[in-house]
């Protein structure tokens, strides 16, 4: 039985501090879709979609009209699409990343995602095919999202697919430049990229899971936030404990919205991603987290502890909340997406190191970063290998959404508007890398990757 006390406290946090469902998410597996002809292939593929996923928006819209509770995407996400490539050239691949986006507008989804490719230990011919194509695929869609994992604590990094990458970021920037290089928005280069995540632009319908699985991602920094500021001048151990129950009370939600999902949708409930996911919204900030819990602005000294005992609290008090947790699950910190961060890069307090440091100890990177347009792409290629080294050395997952926006210098503005924000340009260090990056090859696996 709910209290009264709970039910009114969950209503004020929807009403007031931006407490909402992030996405619905629908997995779906392709496997049984493969064919040699690219348009069978593409058709298929359409029709399976437009089969399982036919009742995910009405049923999203049932399920806030039943409770009350935002939710903000219906997404979908698909069996990486390189593992369907193997005998297909640009042109055929392609033509999938469009039949994706075609399904994705006629059932009113906001992103599908799955034009991806795990290419760790090295690429097959579909893998690259599809790497290739990702400028020109984003660039002729509007709701494929792409995502490469590039790197794992088991396998090493992958530095032939990393230097591949900075050529792709900077064609796809170019490719779409004349809406803000937007296309690199929903482009993500992972380490140890989840296959349950509801998130994009990295969600993927991973080879372990189910035909088809629903999985939730929640929100709420604007909930957490407000505990903090109500709490006043406590104790660490205290706030810790403040911020685990706030947790436990958003996953809550979370873990109703996704059973109820799943039951209406007769489909699988995998997980819920307990991740903090800001918006540009006033009030919705991961950055307003720690700026309440005593810094005086995101990005100075003292943010990584913060941002630690934030993201451990969460978690701990998120797997009492739900037995299916899942996904990403911490803080997320994407520059464009959150007020808070979008005014600490404007004042110059948050760099991108600091940014890669807080990275060690949340979900999940370098998320949503504006840098000039005419940053080489070996940098490019660097910073990704910076950030993948972070998630194999510590065994999570790392990724790297970087913008090189066409045309802009440092201290531009960008903005995309929605969820995805305004971006400042920020600045990046120009000294070559590129010798480094062009050695190719491997960096090899931890000694902790053995861990048999």
């Amino acid at each position: 039985m709910l209290a009264i006390e709970d039910i009114l406290e969950t209503i004020s946090m929807i009403r007031e501090e931006c407490l909402d469902i992030r996405t619905i998410t629908m997995g779906i597996s392709l496997y049984d879709c493969q064919c040699e002809d690219p348009k069978r292939l593409a058709d298929r593929i359409y029709d399976k979609i437009m089969r399982c996923a036919k009742n995910l928006v009405p049923v999203g819209e049932e399920i806030e009209k039943k409770y009350g509770i935002p939710i903000v995407n219906k997404r979908i996400s698909v069996t990486p699409i390189a593992l369907m490539a193997g005998q297909l050239d640009q042109d055929g691949v392609i033509q999938l990343a469009k039949s994706l986006d075609r399904a994705a507008q006629d059932l009113g989804v906001n992103f599908i995602g799955g034009y991806s490719a795990l290419v760790q230990k090295g690429c097959t011919n579909g893998s690259r095919t599809l790497m290739e194509s990702i400028p020109e695929a984003l660039a002729c869609t509007k709701r494929v999202c792409s995502s490469v994992n590039v790197a794992s604590t088991k396998a090493g990094i992958n530095m032939n697919a990393i230097a591949l990458m900075g050529k792709i970021i900077k064609k796809t920037a170019y490719l779409t430049r004349d809406h803000g290089s937007d296309g690199c928005s929903k482009l993500v280069v992972f380490a140890n990229a989840p296959e349950d995540n509801p998130f994009m632009a990295g969600a993927f319908h991973g080879i372990g899971e189910p035909e088809t699985v629903i999985n939730v991602g929640v929100s709420g920094p604007g909930v957490v936030a407000s505990a903090i500021r109500r709490a006043g001048n406590c104790n660490m151990m205290e706030l810790a404990e403040i911020i685990k129950k706030t947790a436990f009370k958003i996953t809550r939600v979370g873990q109703l919205v996704a059973r109820e999902a799943s039951a209406r949708l007769n489909v699988p409930f995998g997980i819920v991603d307990l991740s903090l996911a800001p918006t540009p919204a006033v009030g919705d900030s991961v950055a307003h987290i720690l700026e309440s819990m005593g810094l005086e602005q995101c990005g100075c000294h003292g943010t990584t502890a913060a941002l630690a005992m934030l993201n451990d609290a969460v978690k701990k008090g998120g797997v009492m909340a739900s037995p299916q947790v899942g996904g990403l699950s911490g803080a997320f910190i994407p520059v464009s997406e959150d007020a808070g961060m979008i005014a600490a890069a404007k004042a110059g307090t948050l760099s991108i190191e600091k940014l890669e440091a807080m990275t060690a100890v949340c979900s999940v990177g370098l998320d949503m970063i504006a840098i000039p347009g005419d940053t080489d792409e070996a940098v490019i290629s660097a910073i990704i290998a910076d950030e993948i080294s972070i998630g194999v050395a510590n065994t999570k997952t790392t990724a790297v959404r970087v913008i090189p926006v066409y045309g802009c210098k440092v201290g531009d503005v960008v903005n995309y508007g929605g969820l995805f924000g305004e971006a400042p340009v920020m600045p990046v260090r120009n000294q070559s890398p590129a010798v480094f990056i062009n050695r190719g090859g491997h960096i090899p696996a931890p000694i902790h990757s053995l861990k048999n």
